[in-house]
């Protein structure tokens, strides 16, 4: 869950894992930890038809939810972090 202040400059102010509700590390308005941050726009055929879903994993949350895939995430190294 991200917070931002409701200033003339939209700033981030706080986000929170929305599974454990740690409060994740912001300086300045900069998140200064590794977040999962997920936006789910749902569209025909389930149960969530025309919603959308918007949330925030801290990683060890992250960590544990793929620990319990039956079909492991594909993971890539990358080359170039910017």
């Amino acid at each position: 869950m991200r917070i931002y202040s409701e200033q003339k400059e939209t700033k981030l102010v706080e986000v929170i894992c929305n599974c454990c509700g740690k409060k994740l590390l912001v300086e300045n308005g900069f998140l200064k930890e590794e977040c999962i941050h997920i936006t789910h726009d749902f569209g025909f055929f389930g149960k969530s038809d025309g919603t959308s879903h918007v949330f925030d994993l801290c990683e060890e949350c992250y960590e544990k939810i793929i620990a319990g895939f039956a079909v492991p995430a594909e993971v890539h190294e990358r080359e170039e972090l910017i």
